[in-house]
């Protein structure tokens, strides 16, 4: 396949090279696109551009205590590689993972890492992209390309999201965010308050907690929790039977979907049935002393699935609440004080240490300024193309994943239109496609990229207004569910007029 140096090119730091595709990032969703189209479209030369040290994405970025997936592996792997281990993974098992599809399929070549993007500028008379920005911490660059294709996630790398409380100046201790962990903090014997209550907390305490005094998890509200073997039996059995591995992924990735498939159903057709069973869960791992928690740390106020249900693998979390060297709050924050934080309700919390695991910062096309033909491009005045496609931007792909489920299964599912879509240009001898509303859809009413009834986690909140709008039919919905995409992604009439082709 053609392709393109993965060091720099020779000479002045402003030549300017071009590629058929420039995918961004190389996370797990820019490493399948580089595997999709290495096999579907062997001519076309490909660039991976990475802004960090090495491949990864959010598993290099977070480096936290315990870090690990919340999505179990059979489904959170790729499609076209088996996945061996343990349903919820660390992140060095999943970087492992990552890099034996790098390494198995050749894809190393086509990378580059400490590649930093600053502007992406479209010009319609050349029919291109021009990417520039700085690589190896200030030498400018710059790539052109005929398709762009996202794969930088949808959070901001460099900083997590941090509320602004009163007092936070006054506090004598550490504050360290989950996403910026520094190698060398200390927190043998130390006294810990973790702010949050999502998966980034029932991951770090269980982490934490043999080693600290104690480590208090203070919340605002409470989240729902899910516990249970950090297992398959289902793999288990089939590996005791000697089924081939790839038989093994697929199957026990079909059982698992369909699982996820009747618990989401659940979840808004009988969503009292539901929190009456997780909290019963919760209730079971609990000790006696422990039980009067299920009410005032564990039961949400909200419908589960509203927003994302944490798994606890083997209990891990409520283990070190019975044990007594973790306990759970829920209050919220009145002010920090020289060793703590003083809570609405009066009481106090001492602390040496505390963890502000309270969220990410959405961004938006990686923090990119774009340009469209001299003009810059506001993306939230733009309407999606089936999630992934936006009107008035050429020949361009973002990649936005699930929320209930496994982010890279709809990674694959663009990844495959993505191949699709460059196939029928070539078929039409296109160099330009670009979405745009019919002439019927132009009144159309225009909807918010998530419905917030429907999933309303804070990152979305704070940022929806960034966000491009969704219509209230195909193909410009968002429709964030595997199960119906997985069947309208792969059948999508490209010549129904919403794409435009020159």
């Amino acid at each position: 396949m053609p392709t393109v140096s993965s060091t720099p090119e020779p000479g002045a730091p402003d030549a300017v090279e071009h590629v058929d595709v420039l995918v961004v990032g190389a996370g797990i969703s820019g490493i399948g696109a580089a595997y999709h189209l290495c096999r579907q479209h062997p001519d076309r030369s490909l660039l991976v551009l990475e802004h960090q040290d090495g491949f990864g994405g959010t598993w290099r970025t977070h480096t936290y205590p315990g870090i690990r997936s919340d999505s179990d592996l059979y489904t959170f792997g790729y499609r076209f590689k088996p996945w061996t281990g343990r349903p919820i993974a660390t992140a060095q098992e999943i970087l492992d993972y990552l890099g034996e599809v790098i390494d198995e399929h050749d894809l190393a070549r086509h990378i580059r890492y400490r590649h930093s993007i600053a502007a992406a500028t479209w010009s319609s008379a050349d029919r291109r992209w021009t990417v520039t920005g700085t690589r190896d911490g200030g030498v400018p660059f710059a790539v052109t390309a005929s398709f762009l294709y996202m794969c930088q996630g949808y959070y901001r790398h460099g900083e997590g999201y941090t509320p602004q409380w009163p007092g936070v100046d006054r506090f004598r201790g550490t504050i360290v965010h989950p996403q910026t962990w520094p190698d060398d903090l200390d927190y043998h014997g130390k006294r810990m308050i973790v702010i949050g209550s999502g998966a980034t907390a029932a991951t770090l305490i269980p982490a934490l907690v043999d080693d600290v005094e104690h480590i208090t998890m203070l919340q605002r509200s409470p989240t729902y929790f899910v516990s249970g073997r950090n297992a398959n039996e289902l793999a288990d059995m089939l590996r005791a039977l000697e089924i081939d591995e790839s038989w093994i992924h697929e199957i026990v990735r079909r059982k698992v979907l369909f699982d996820q498939a009747a618990f989401a159903r659940r979840c808004f057709s009988e969503p009292e049935a539901v929190t009456a069973e997780l909290l019963a869960d919760v209730r079971a791992r609990l000790a006696p002393e422990h039980a009067d928690l299920v009410d005032t740390a564990f039961t949400p106020s909200y419908r589960p699935w509203r927003q994302r249900v944490a798994f606890v693998p083997d209990g891990d979390l409520f283990e070190g609440i019975n044990s007594g060297k973790a306990s759970v709050v829920t209050d919220e924050i009145e002010t920090f004080t020289e060793t703590g934080i003083t809570l609405r309700s009066g009481a106090t919390l001492e602390a040496d240490i505390i963890v502000t695991a309270t969220g990410f910062e959405l961004n938006v096309l990686g923090d990119i300024a774009f340009t469209i033909d001299g003009e810059p491009l506001d993306f939230s005045q733009t309407v999606t193309y089936r999630g992934t496609m936006f009107t008035g931007i050429p020949n361009m792909v973002w990649v936005f994943g699930y929320f209930r489920a496994s982010w890279t299964l709809r990674a694959d599912l663009i990844a495959d239109f993505v191949c699709r879509l460059l196939g029928h240009m070539d078929a039409k001898r296109a160099t330009v496609v670009v979405p745009r509303l019919r002439p019927d859809e132009t009144d159309m009413a225009l909807l918010p990229w998530v419905d917030p009834e429907n999933f309303n986690p804070g990152y979305l909140r704070r940022g929806l207004h960034l966000m491009p709008k969704q219509g209230d039919r195909d193909p410009w919905r968002h429709l964030q569910d595997y199960w119906i995409e997985r069947q309208l992604m792969p059948a999508a009439d490209l010549d129904d007029g919403s794409l435009v082709f020159g």
